[in-house]
């Protein structure tokens, strides 16, 4: 998954999708809820090309189950991209990178629900718009009632070409105290002091443009 998609794997059971599809061959777990708890930490990895609509769903529902979600995808064709997230599992945690290299349209909708107390829901969201592409993104983190003690964060980052057009727009719904919760949104533009490094150990201006742009897409902290 490395060398193919950019994707870090580890110690995992595994849900796995490929372009939309869940492939039982690469999967130790089957796509369902994850309603018993493991020994090792889920790796849910969704990866490849989509178009139209595509929907991600994540339920946990057992307790102390640590879960990581890896998305890399490319949309060449419009295509609406859903994840849902629930966790009812108390003291789990889901984690989630998910990484979007958009060249057409793309409108990218994820919902985060906390259903039970000390859980924790924490996304970052990344887009790499192309030349005159259009992303509509949006996040909603929502803690219910009595789900006291939760940690939730909706992050949202974009690189972008000349022309692209990016709306962002996260949100939280809170009904109960959490430990933290946060959501952002910004756009990234690589400093003049990090083009004259790369120009200066040789790269030539399409080469820096490669760099910042899979440097833009790899930068996240390891699970």
């Amino acid at each position: 998954m490395w060398n193919e998609f950019n994707i870090k794997t580890f110690p995992a059971e595994t849900i796995v999708f490929r372009n939309g599809e869940y492939c039982s061959e690469l999967s130790t777990l089957p796509n369902a809820p994850i309603n018993k708890n493991y020994d090792l930490p889920v790796h849910v990895i969704y990866v490849g090309e989509i178009a139209d609509e595509n929907n991600l769903e994540i339920l946990v529902g057992a307790d102390n189950q640590k879960v990581c979600v890896s998305v890399n995808i490319k949309i060449k064709k419009p295509a609406f991209f859903n994840i849902f997230i629930k966790n009812a599992g108390k003291n789990s945690e889901i984690l989630s990178h998910v990484m979007m290299e958009n060249d057409s349209e793309l409108t990218y909708k994820c919902d985060a629900e906390h259903l039970c107390e000390n859980t924790a829901i924490l996304i970052k969201n990344k887009v790499l718009a192309g030349k005159n592409s259009n992303s509509k993104l949006s996040g909603v983190a929502k803690i219910n009632k009595d789900c006291v003690e939760c940690r939730s964060d909706i992050a949202f980052s974009a690189m972008a070409e000349a022309g692209a057009k990016i709306d962002f727009i996260p949100a939280q719904m809170i009904a109960a105290e959490p430990i933290s919760a946060d959501h952002s949104a910004g756009i990234y533009t690589p400093k003049e002091n990090q083009i004259v490094y790369l120009r200066g150990a040789g790269l030539s201006g399409a080469e820096v443009d490669i760099a910042m742009r899979e440097a833009f897409m790899t930068d996240f902290d390891l699970f």
